[in-house]
């Protein structure tokens, strides 16, 4: 009896111990992952004399400023290009949404010929480099004389098969006799994705949609092929200006200041979401 009491008390210490061990590994890997931030903010305050006269870098700063942040904004048009951004963002996922969406009902529930065998072609898609995919469309916009406008910016974008095939898994998740159902009550296919599938699905479109916004805002190699004027610039563009301009390896602060500037926007979008943003992926892998 005293030797079964005895092993209790060690499984309880050891799973404590577990439980403590896994914590500190968490707490370090999350120290790790933000500090990148952490240096980022920290840099955008300090003064261009103060931040070139540390032989050794500080973590901490004694005369914080923001003149940096003026700086970035003065060194090119950063706030147009910032505007250019959030319409490139939001034409390119709202093209994609519907793109998506329509593909992956199709691909769910309706049956027509040679779907099966179209489906894996689809996939297929994913196995091509992502370089030459970029040749090809640089081809394409530039001999539909496209360069240097948003069409051939936002056009290139407005598909993912990878979103398509995710959506698809969802949307067969819902049980076949609610689509049965409202054939039978003589709902029409489009009614019953607005009425039923979207709802239903809310977190993984929800997911798709900001997922997509981050990379559409996060995009670079695009922009600097797609466009020289900088009329239609983005912010990816805008930090290369910023170097351009002189901002470069001289005044590091300024720099790291419209980095801040930049990724704040999606900061703020994935806290605000984070919560649908897991619901939607675990759903989505999930069948059944």
């Amino acid at each position: 009896m005293q030797s079964e009491t005895t092993h209790k008390k060690t499984g309880k210490n050891g799973g404590r111990i577990l439980r403590v061990l896994t914590y500190m590994l968490l707490a370090f890997w999350g120290l790790v992952v933000l500090f990148p931030f952490y240096w980022m903010v920290l840099t955008s305050i300090k003064s261009y004399g103060a931040y070139n006269s540390e032989y050794v870098p500080k973590l901490y700063t004694l005369s914080p400023t923001l003149q940096n942040y003026a700086d970035a904004f003065t060194a090119v048009p950063l706030a147009r290009y910032f505007a250019n951004t959030v319409f490139f963002t939001a034409a390119t996922t709202a093209l994609m949404l519907a793109v998506t969406v329509l593909a992956a009902y199709a691909f769910a529930r309706l049956n027509f010929r040679g779907k099966n065998f179209l489906f894996v072609l689809f996939l297929s898609l994913m196995m091509i480099p992502n370089e030459l995919v970029v040749i090809t469309n640089y081809v394409t916009i530039t001999n539909l004389d496209l360069r240097n406008t948003f069409s051939g910016l936002i056009l290139p974008s407005v598909t993912s098969v990878f979103y398509i095939y995710l959506l698809k898994e969802n949307f067969e998740q819902v049980p076949d006799q609610l689509y049965y159902a409202a054939k039978v009550d003589g709902t029409s296919d489009l009614k019953y994705l607005i009425k039923v599938m979207l709802p239903l699905c809310r977190p993984t479109i929800v997911t798709i949609t900001i997922l997509k916004a981050i990379e559409c805002w996060n995009s670079y190699v695009w922009p600097r092929l797609a466009t020289d004027d900088p009329q239609y610039y983005l912010v990816s563009n805008g930090i290369q200006s910023i170097r351009e301009n002189g901002f470069g390896r001289e005044n590091i602060p300024a720099m790291m200041a419209a980095v801040v500037v930049i990724s704040l926007p999606l900061i703020v979008l994935f806290l605000f979401f984070r919560k649908m943003i897991m619901a939607g992926v675990s759903r989505g892998g999930t069948k059944g």
